[in-house]
């Protein structure tokens, strides 16, 4: 049987962490601020924004909340961003995706000023990303290497089969996984659901991450046995969160996160420490 690997868990470390820098701010009059913004009533989006928000409580990080109805113009949107742009007790901001139907996702996320990308998505952070510079990094690649490390996942050397592409885990994550870097430096496969030998690439990965959206698009005969398996694509049925990884997989699998308590943890822990360290920086 696999060995969980227990996201809640690190996640709770590192929220230690990012509790004791932010008492640290807050002593010298710098206190950690991270702001919001939700446009509409979409269910999912109002309960994750919540509780970022218990996250930042319990970290001692200032957050500020605004909430715009659904028919919210761009400019209704545009012009909250640049309010918490303008804000010096908000070093962070976070636009809550998906905004309605009808408003610019791409132009909204590009309204955020860089210093301020709590997501580390902003094409200015991407290229800093691609370039190995310093700066934010995207919070679920970023808390799948640091879940893979804590566990000690052998990554460096390895094979890493990523299924998904998007720009919010699979392309940044690639880009993370390849470079050389502690716990990174892998040979790197992104395949996606199209590809029509799906099942024989993702059978090569010693750490396999799927990120594609698709209830138990990977099952046991897919893995290699002992092979780590992370589930970072999520999908509803009803009202259960299901995981890209069936439940057999762990059958054969060395490591693998569960349905629940794996990356979601991890990625509101980096976006908690993302949040810090912008604060930080303008300090």
């Amino acid at each position: 049987m696999a060995q969980l690997l227990n996201g809640q868990l690190v996640a709770g470390r590192i929220k230690m962490e990012v509790a004791d820098r932010a008492h640290r701010l807050a002593a010298l009059s710098r206190p950690v601020g991270l702001g919001t913004i939700l446009v509409g009533d979409d269910g999912p989006s109002a309960k994750y924004v919540a509780m970022k928000h218990a996250d930042c409580a319990e970290v001692g990080i200032h957050s500020v909340h605004v909430e715009l109805p659904a028919d919210a113009t761009q400019d209704d949107v545009e012009a909250a961003i640049d309010s918490l742009n303008a804000d010096p007790a908000v070093q962070s901001i976070l636009v809550q995706l998906p905004l309605p139907e009808g408003l610019d996702e791409e132009r909204a996320l590009l309204r955020v000023h860089p210093e301020k990308d709590v997501d580390g998505l902003h094409p200015v952070n991407l290229g800093r990303l691609v370039m190995g510079a310093p700066g934010p990094l995207p919070c679920t690649p970023a808390g799948i290497v640091e879940l893979l490390a804590s566990y000690h996942v052998p990554v460096e050397g390895r094979r890493v089969v990523i299924i998904g592409r998007g720009l919010t885990i699979g392309r940044p994550l690639a880009l993370l996984l390849a470079m050389k870097r502690p716990g990174c430096n892998a040979a790197v496969t992104v395949v996606h659901t199209g590809v029509d030998d799906l099942v024989e690439i993702v059978r090569e990965g010693d750490v396999v991450i799927a990120a594609a959206g698709r209830a138990g698009l990977v099952t046991r005969d897919m893995v290699k046995p002992g092979a780590a398996v992370v589930g970072a694509g999520t999908s509803w049925s009803g009202t259960r969160l299901m995981s890209d990884v069936a439940d057999d997989v762990a059958d054969v699998a060395g490591w693998i996160t569960p349905r629940l308590g794996g990356v979601g943890p991890m990625t509101r822990a980096l976006l908690l420490r993302n949040a810090v360290r912008a604060a930080e920086r303008l300090a």
